[in-house]
Order: C-alpha cells, then sequence, then structure tokens
C-alpha cells in the first residue's frame, strides 16, 4: 500500500478481465481476504482530515453562542444543550451538502470527491420523486423548484446554526422550517430524505421543534437506533461483514491476522470462528448499550455504558467501513456523553406531547419492525439495519460500451472508470474494479450472483459489471448502501433518458431477508423489456453450499 498508489494485485488485471465469473471471483476474493481494498494511504487521510472539518465546523458554529466559550474552554462547554442542537444541525447540513457517508473513494468517488450539491443545486439531474406522477413536486429531473426547496433548507440550517441562543439551547422556532421543508424535499426527491439521516437528524430535529423535553426526547432516538442496529444483526450474514471489515481496516494490516478471519485462507474463506465470536460479541454490544443507557440511575452503570458504546463505535471507525459512515459515528458517541453522561436524570420514557409520541412510535419503532419483517418495503437506513451484511443491492450489466449512453444523463461525476483513469493506469483501474466484485461475493447474500448473473447474462465477458450503488452515486449524486435507491425506479429513469436497446443493460434486483424469513427475492430486470425473472433464494442453501470464492 503506498501513499499515492492502491496495494497491485497477485494478478494481471487486464487477463483477470477476460475470465469468466468463477476464476474472477477467485482471483479477486483471495485478494480481498489479505489486501481489502487496496486503497492508497491517501484515501485514508481525506477521511481524517474530513472529520478535522467535521468537528471544526461544529465549533465554529457553537461558538455564535454568547458566554459559550472558545476553543480553549471546550472542557466546560461540550456537552453544553445548544452544543448537541448545533451538532444535530450541523449534521444535518454536512450531510445534505455530500460531505457525510458515500463521500470520497471508499464509495467509488474519486473525482469530484462529493455528490451531494453538486447535484441537488443542478436542474436535470435525474431525482427520485416519491409518486413520480405527482404533478409540480413529482417527475425524473430536478426542477428549479427542487433546487429553490433545497436552498431554502441551507438556508434554514445555517439560519439556526449561527443564532446565538443561550446554553441551554435555541429557540423551538428555529426548527419549524427544518421540519416543514425536509419532508417537503422527501416528495421531491427521497434521495434528499435519506442523504439527510431522517431517521436521526430529522426525527431529533422534530423533537427539538415541538418537545418542552426535548432532551428525553433525543435519548429515545438514541436508543432505537442502538437497539435496531443490534437486531438486524441477528442473522448469518454479519460475520461476513466482521471479516472483510477487518480485511480492508487501515490498522489491522497483519497477514496472520486477516488469514484467522477465515476458516481455511485460500481454500476456504468463509468466515472463520474467530469472525464469528467477533461478530456475535458486536451484536450482543449493540444490543445490550440500549439497555444499560435506559435502565441506569447514574453512576458505574451509567460508565459502563458509555465505555461500551466507545467500543463499539470506536471499532466501526478504526474498521473504515465502505460507505465511510464516520462523522455519523462521531455522532453516536457525542449523542451518548451529550444526552446520557451530562443528564443521567432524564428518561428516555419522560412523557411527551401526544402527537410527538404517536410520531416517535411510529418513527422509533413501527417503521424499524416493518423494515426489519418486510424489508423490501423500507429503506434500510430507516429501518435503522446499519451494516448487518443483509442489505438489498443491484447489480447493472451493461453490454459492450453501452455504459457510454449513460452520457445522455446530466450528472456531475463521471462514469466510475473516466474518474479513476484521471490518476491510474488502465491495468491499476481494472484492479480496483475487480475489488469491487470481491466485496460483494465475500458477503454471504453476494454468493446469490453465481446462480444470477448467469441467468442474467450469457457471457460475464462481454459486459461491464457495475454496483448498483456506483450506478446510483454517479446518477443521483447520493448513495449510501440503500439498494431501493437503485432499483426499478432509478432503472426506469435512466432507460426514459438514455434509451437502451433490449439486451443492452441487464439489471439484478436482490432483496434483504426478512427478520425471521429464509429466502432472498431477486428480479432480472432489462431495460428496455422489462421483467425477465423473479424468485426466491433460500438463504441456508447459500450458506451451506458455495464458498465466496467458488
Amino acid at each position: 500500500m503506498g501513499f499515492l498508489t492502491p496495494t497491485p494485485t497477485p494478478y494481471d488485471p487486464l487477463e483477470w478481465e477476460r475470465l469468466p465469473l468463477g476464476p474472477r471471483a477467485k482471483l479477486a476474493c483471495e485478494a480481498w481476504a489479505l489486501q481489502g481494498y487496496g486503497a492508497p494511504l491517501a484515501a485514508f487521510g481525506f477521511y481524517a482530515f474530513k472529520v478535522l472539518v467535521y468537528i471544526g465546523g461544529w465549533m465554529l458554529f457553537c461558538g455564535f453562542t454568547p458566554g459559550l466559550g472558545g476553543m480553549r474552554e471546550i472542557g466546560a462547554w461540550w456537552l453544553a444543550p445548544v452544543a448537541f442542537q448545533k451538532a444535530i444541525l450541523w449534521s444535518m447540513l454536512f450531510e445534505v451538502l455530500g460531505l457525510g457517508c458515500g463521500s470520497g473513494p471508499l464509495t467509488g468517488r474519486y473525482f469530484p470527491p462529493i455528490g451531494g450539491a453538486l447535484y441537488f443545486l443542478r436542474p436535470g439531474t435525474t431525482k427520485l420523486a416519491l409518486f413520480p406522477r405527482l404533478p409540480v413536486l413529482g417527475g425524473h429531473r430536478r426542477t428549479l423548484l427542487d433546487v429553490a426547496l433545497y436552498l431554502a433548507l441551507l438556508g434554514v440550517l445555517l439560519r439556526s446554526l449561527t443564532a446565538p441562543g443561550s446554553a441551554s439551547g435555541l429557540p423551538a422556532g428555529l426548527f419549524l422550517p427544518i421540519v416543514i421543508l425536509v419532508p417537503i424535499l422527501g416528495l421531491c426527491d427521497r434521495t434528499l430524505f435519506l442523504a439527510l439521516r431522517a431517521e436521526h437528524y430529522f426525527t431529533t430535529a422534530v423533537v427539538l421543534a415541538f418537545s418542552p423535553q426535548w432532551l428525553a426526547g433525543a435519548k429515545a432516538v438514541q436508543l432505537a437506533l442502538w437497539f435496531f442496529a443490534g437486531v438486524s444483526k441477528l442473522n448469518h450474514h454479519f460475520p461476513s461483514v466482521v471479516a472483510v471489515m477487518v480485511s480492508n481496516s487501515p490498522f489491522t494490516r497483519f497477514g496472520w491476522l486477516r488469514r484467522r478471519m477465515y476458516r481455511s485462507f485460500p481454500d476456504d474463506l468463509n468466515p472463520s470462528r474467530l469472525a464469528v465470536v467477533m461478530s456475535h460479541c458486536g451484536t450482543a454490544l449493540e444490543l445490550s448499550i440500549p439497555v444499560v443507557m435506559l435502565l441506569s440511575p447514574g453512576g458505574w452503570s451509567l460508565q459502563l455504558g458509555i465505555v461500551m458504546a466507545l467500543l463499539l463505535h470506536g471499532f466501526i471507525t478504526s474498521n473504515v467501513p465502505m460507505g465511510v459512515p464516520i462523522e455519523w459515528n462521531f455522532m453516536m458517541v457525542y449523542g451518548a456523553f451529550a444526552l446520557f453522561y451530562a443528564h443521567p436524570e432524564l428518561s428516555a420514557l419522560t412523557p411527551q406531547p401526544l402527537v410527538l409520541t404517536l410520531f416517535l412510535v411510529a418513527m422509533l419503532v413501527v417503521v424499524p419492525v416493518v423494515g426489519n419483517l418486510w424489508p423490501h418495503r423500507v429503506s434500510f437506513l430507516l429501518a435503522m439495519r446499519y451494516y448487518a451484511g443483509n442489505w438489498p443491492y443491484s447489480i447493472w450489466l451493461y453490454r459492450g460500451d453501452s455504459s457510454r449512453k449513460m452520457a445522455r444523463l446530466t450528472k456531475s461525476t463521471p462514469w466510475t472508470r473516466d474518474q479513476l483513469l484521471r490518476f491510474f493506469a488502465p491495468p491499476t483501474v481494472v484492479a480496483l474494479i475487480s475489488r469491487v466484485l470481491a466485496f460483494r461475493l465475500m458477503h454471504l447474500q453476494g454468493r446469490a450472483l453465481y446462480q444470477l448473473l448467469p441467468k442474467a447474462v450469457e457471457r460475464l465477458q462481454d459486459h461491464e459489471y457495475m454496483e448498483g450503488e456506483l450506478v446510483a452515486g454517479i446518477v443521483l449524486g447520493w448513495n449510501f448502501g440503500d439498494g431501493h435507491l437503485h432499483n426499478e425506479a432509478l432503472l426506469h429513469a435512466v432507460q426514459a433518458q438514455c434509451g437502451f436497446e433490449p439486451g443492452e443493460l441487464r439489471c439484478i434486483f436482490l432483496e434483504a431477508q426478512p427478520l425471521l424469513g429464509r429466502t432472498m427475492a431477486y428480479r432480472i430486470v432489462d431495460a428496455h423489456s422489462g421483467l425477465l425473472e423473479r424468485g426466491e433464494l433460500d438463504v441456508e442453501a447459500l450458506r451451506r453450499g458455495l464458498p465466496p470464492h467458488a
């Protein structure tokens, strides 16, 4: 691993590109096990710099509150209620500008390193309206009204961030325009609603606007995030996530450790007993934190909860997972201190106004439960099913050079291969793309591709393989693991503007495994001809069948 150059693959990338799926998978997965994505050190430096900007921006906006103090006095004011409020507002602004999760080279963004505002401020870019046929707010392309509403949100967020307030908090009225604008923007483009991390930041903003006991309400939001994130990991998918993350972490660059993540490298790349134990410990930790925080009266039990939160989010952050939700993990740790450590006397179960209580029950209980039991109905973000390895995904297969038709779209980001060619030679570009395939196949749900790719196309070598995640980032300007942002809705919007011929673009859409369910539903769709096949795959058969590198 060099500072500016990726780790070379142990195989010739150009030869690899001409191989069928089986040999491709074997070479790429074995390389991932020991090298991870192989990103240069500068890529990790980018994310470290971004964290500094995130923390520095928060401190800057806190400075607008008179008497709060500056950097030298941060120990006296960092847990003040107004500091927490501004952290929520700044996190919303940071994410909706495209600076947060889903940015940078580990998410396929090399040049430019962000999407976000580069798309949301540009008329004609593709959007995913909640109701595409809705007058004024619907459609597939961003209008001047969409841009104006986005600018209005930026304005009210900046207004709130620069408001003086007092150490005890900002006036509740400052949050009302935000609470009104976010759902309207969600109607216009659900990409924006998810980019704002609505299940966390928007829900907390509603609490800040309408609750006289907003600290208690904010605690309830954070407890739900921990709890349902833990629930989502009650599956056979999560051990693969642990192994894949450790193989990619810049802090675990030890061949002996990475080999121990797998049963028998290189012959069997299923998760080892160590990876399974680590996954069970992580799940137990994530489920235990909200229990401890909720029941703790303070003292040593609260300190235990804080240590547990530090361990959980510290482990996640140190592994720099693909998607890179680093700032969100910092916010979760900060919330543990600002809400629970600073205010142990307040219970998350403190009664709230009736309408707000109903809203919180819907967002913190009903939506996550539905999203876990029927994942095809709810975004994995709104369902709080974070990084459990059990997410919906899609694969886009372009025959020949038909991906060039994507140039007909209005967008601010070039095709992934074109971005990489600005920095690296063609063999290095292919090597990096090969690791994208490995990342998918190393997860349990990725093994479905051994069955589905031959159903979708006759010869993989004749097609350009693209993760729907990357396609959504290029077309929509944002994506963070939500396969519902690159399913049929995006395909229809792309087809309407690009006009692919039959067979030029085939997509595989795979849904998540429902909690307590046994199967994953899939669909194979041609951009021009429509649905070609649908069915279900038995997860246990995948688990007991082919290893990741078959």
